[in-house]
């Protein structure tokens, strides 16, 4: 029952998010657990990866930038207490393996997992009944290959099997378990180190069209939902001081690529809008030009993120950084910070994140943490 409340409360908060902005119309989806930022690299950085250097993360926010990776081997581990100012028992974990295969190419497998905690079943409000317990939880698997196009540029592809398991069995739920498969499409660039006045610098960019795939049904009803298709677009400059010292500043924006939900009125009060039920290829650009609002509020479906990290001697980093969404498409405002840490072929990732909204974000005072090692550098 504690676990209920708490999901009870999650869920009002998310309401009372929505219901305080004017007119607001979120997109929601299907497992939507896809779109968190798993490593605290990243989660220091404003939640922003797509043209970052490549790291043992990079599985999630750009797979092509694994053909740049100067090592042969990098594994990565990380875990993520999720909403810790609802509940104490959810957290996002995972995997990831990437292997250099030449110069030119790459593969990478990753595992992320979505716990949900345990739910406290009873059939009476006997406290000393022993209760059922149900462990609601979803994951997804996926491998990727990246190949180098050219000396600055590569491409990867990244195949994706999901599940999402959020039915009580022993109450005889109507959701199903969902199983599906979903494709990312991604490129990168990286350019030559140059000279610009009394520094060198590097040029870096990227985009992936993540979770591509069906629609999929939690019900025998019929009625089904897209899956968070997702399209990351971003830049950035490292400015290499010297030899020991390096700056990077990246830019990210990210657009869901999922038709804008229906809305019973629209601003003037005028007829409802209804949202055509179109598949998941006609959604992704359908998705572009059907909000009810115009252009206006195709632009605040664009959620954007700014990070900087500084390196010393490729073995401590400080990191800042700051995520932005529209108070009509759910209003999460918040600034990150975090750390690393690399003795000889580990690295350690700390990240922490504090609202900046004036709306209550469950988000909160999340800590991530990340571990990951290099093995058999290349250069």
């Amino acid at each position: 029952m504690r676990k209920i409340l708490g999901l009870t409360l999650m869920v009002l908060m998310t309401f009372a998010r929505i219901n305080a902005q004017e007119n607001p119309n979120p997109i929601t989806t299907a497992a939507p657990f896809l779109l968190i930022a798993p490593d605290a690299r990243a989660g220091g950085m404003g939640d922003v990866g797509v043209a970052t250097s490549p790291d043992a993360y990079s599985q999630h926010w750009n797979a092509s930038k694994f053909a740049f990776m100067d090592s042969q081997f990098m594994v990565g581990i990380v875990y993520t207490p999720w909403l810790r100012e609802l509940t104490n028992d959810v957290f996002v974990g995972g995997f990831s393996f990437a292997n250099k295969i030449d110069e030119r190419s790459a593969w990478a497998a990753s595992l992320k997992y979505f716990n949900l905690g345990e739910i406290e079943l009873r059939q009476t409000g006997d406290p000393d009944e022993v209760p059922t317990i149900e462990k609601l939880n979803e994951f997804s698997a996926d491998g990727s290959y990246a190949l180098k196009l050219s000396e600055t540029y590569s491409m990867g592809v990244t195949l994706r099997y999901i599940r999402s398991d959020l039915g009580i069995k022993s109450a005889n739920s109507t959701i199903n378990p969902v199983n599906t498969f979903a494709v990312d499409v991604s490129g990168y660039f990286e350019s030559d180190e140059k000279q610009y006045g009394n520094f060198n610098g590097m040029w870096r960019g990227g985009f992936n069209v993540s979770n591509i795939g069906p629609k999929v049904s939690y019900t025998n009803d019929g009625r089904e939902n897209f899956i968070p298709t997702n399209l990351k677009l971003g830049g950035g400059f490292d400015f290499i001081l010297d030899r020991s010292n390096n700056v990077s500043i990246n830019l990210e924006f990210n657009k869901l690529l999922v038709p804008t939900p229906s809305v019973s009125v629209n601003d003037n009060g005028e007829p409802p809008y209804r949202q055509e039920d179109v598949n998941f290829f006609s959604g992704i650009f359908k998705s572009f030009n059907d909000a009810p609002g115009g252009f206006s509020e195709e632009l605040k479906e664009v959620t954007w993120g700014l990070g900087a990290e500084y390196m010393y001697d490729k073995a401590f980093a400080l990191r800042a950084g700051y995520f932005n969404e529209s108070d009509l498409k759910g209003a999460r405002k918040y600034f990150t910070v975090g750390t690393g840490f690399k003795f000889k072929s580990s690295k350690i990732d700390i990240s922490y994140l504090f609202n900046a909204s004036d709306i209550k974000n469950p988000l909160e005072n999340t800590l991530r943490f990340s571990l990951s090692f290099d093995f058999g550098r290349l250069y």
